[in-house]
């Protein structure tokens, strides 16, 4: 399907022309570091779990069922092989995940929105793979693809996301054979920024390189990495076919995936933090070596998505202290291996964009920073549970996202920033809004909420009393309106139009 000009132009003239031409709506650059991590275990610690992880990779083993070439990988390589079962030698895994690299550059259509991954770094990414949507106006419903369309045009205009994500919603008037194909397209046209790919089986993840090809030239695709996807691990310790199957398409197509145990813990790991980060460093050892063996130097990213469970109703609790432990011992984990570390977001049990997912929110935001995530899905959007995508949250989060900016760059001690001048200039007794040092600093002195409300109690009573709901409402509404679709060579655009109409016209619709 990839035609010459989508070969010559995917990857360079086009792409500087978006840059040159897309509206810029002050989006911020990648988040750098200038703070420790926060570093939970001892190195004592750290060697028990790895240890654990070890052993249960060696005795108890992990199970690739519906997938005998694995096994066949995985036999070749030095593993015990017993039916569908996979016992894997100590030191095995973590040789092979050596040759993974410890950061990668995720290119965008436009250049100047690349993103590297890893390090001191951090990438913001949006909700990932709600089936229902929240408005303050229509409650909550089955997502549509115009939903998902308007939720691509959000995560565009937000200037603290760096990308565009995956699944933002599950659009569910299109056949689910087919809606990765429009998925896809909403985010190669309306936005500019990076993206992943489809993992819900593998011919969808072989479509989604292939309209890489086009977007950015088979030749470009090849030789660098425009896509991640989100692979994962059906907990305990099972890697289900499909997703080995995206994963096979992706590793061998040098484009990125996360690999992700989903986990409950109490129901699909133990209810302790050192037994979940033994089996979580158990199940990514070895997913990435898989990704290894698949092709060397695959990029990859070690992931980690744990929720504690409530014992009275089996219900996930996000936003709780023990997620946070497990999220900062797996980040020192993914440290220890030189990988790039995916986890957090602003991860909610709430009904509603309330006090109840604001706190949520708010532990789980943090604790993403302070634990030295490089990748963060979920940073905005997120409600009940995964569930809802929120149109409202979305615009409330990716606000917010602005403080973990802030908090990111540190103290600054320049001599501007220690502001001797202002401290003799005002003196006893004195007041420093009107000093020289003020003047020139109070608009870039303090971040400021686009969407919190900060006028006394009179003004904002008479204005009409708004909350944040309603605020952000007025907010979503405002960034939709104006949004301005970014720049895109329109040859393209018709050929990756002409892809999905050929590519779904080929296909009978299904639900599954």
């Amino acid at each position: 399907m990839t035609t010459e000009l989508g070969r010559k132009r995917g990857g360079g003239g086009a792409a500087r022309r978006a840059a040159r031409t897309a509206v810029n709506f002050g989006s911020e650059p990648t988040i750098e570091r200038a703070i420790p991590n926060y570093e939970i275990l001892s190195e004592a610690d750290l060697d028990i779990i790895e240890r654990n992880a070890e052993t249960i990779l060696a005795e108890t083993g992990v199970n690739f069922p519906d997938n005998p070439d694995a096994l066949e990988l995985w036999r070749a390589a030095g593993a015990e092989v017993t039916g569908e079962r996979v016992r894997i030698p100590r030191g095995l895994a973590r040789e092979l995940c050596k040759t993974a690299p410890s950061s990668f550059i995720q290119h965008a259509r436009n250049p100047a929105r690349n993103v590297e991954i890893g390090g001191n770094k951090l990438v913001l990414a949006p909700v990932y793979g709600p089936p229902f949507v929240r408005t303050v106006t229509g409650g909550r419903r089955y997502a549509t693809m115009a939903d998902f369309e308007n939720f691509v045009r959000l995560g565009y205009m937000s200037k603290y996301l760096h990308h565009s994500g995956g699944t933002l919603c599950e659009p569910t008037d299109v056949p689910v054979n087919k809606r990765h194909l429009d998925m896809l397209l909403a985010h190669m046209t309306l936005s500019d920024k990076p993206f992943m790919g489809s993992v819900t089986e593998p011919s969808r993840a072989q479509d989604s390189v292939e309209m890489c090809e086009i977007l950015f030239g088979k030749e470009f695709v090849r030789d660098n990495t425009v896509m991640i996807s989100l692979v994962n691990i059906n907990s305990p310790l099972t890697f289900d076919s499909i997703m080995m199957g995206a994963l096979e398409v992706y590793a061998r197509s040098n484009q990125a995936c996360i690999i992700s145990p989903f986990i409950v813990g109490g129901a699909m790991s133990p209810v302790s933090v050192a037994g979940t980060l033994a089996q979580v460093h158990a199940e990514v050892l070895a997913g990435v070596a898989y990704s290894q063996l698949l092709r060397v130097g695959a990029p990859v990213i070690y992931g980690t998505f744990v929720a504690s469970i409530d014992m009275n109703s089996g219900a996930p609790i996000f936003g709780g202290p023990e997620p946070s432990q497990i999220l900062y011992g797996a980040g020192q984990l993914a440290r220890r291996l030189n990988l790039p570390f995916r986890s957090g977001g602003g991860l909610c049990g709430s009904k509603l964009p309330d006090a109840q997912a604001g706190y949520e929110s708010a532990n789980t935001l943090n604790a993403a920073l302070m634990g030295g995530v490089n990748f963060m899905l979920h940073a905005c959007g997120w409600l009940e549970g995964g569930l809802v995508a929120s149109f409202e949250k979305f615009v409330m989060d990716a606000d917010q996202l602005g403080a973990l900016h802030k908090m990111a760059k540190g103290v600054a001690m320049d001599e501007n920033a220690q502001a001797m001048d202002a401290v003799v200039e005002v003196g006893p007794g004195g007041h420093y809004l009107g000093c020289a040092h003020t003047q020139e600093n109070y608009v870039s002195a303090f971040w400021r909420s686009e969407v919190l409300d900060y006028k006394p109690y009179e003004t904002w009573h008479e204005a009409g009393a708004a909350d944040t709901q309603t605020l952000a409402s007025k907010r979503v509404e405002h960034l939709l309106s104006t949004y301005q679709a970014p720049e895109i060579d329109l040859q393209i655009k018709q050929q990756l139009i002409d892809y999905v109409r050929e590519k779904k016209s080929s296909l009978t619709d299904a639900i599954g």
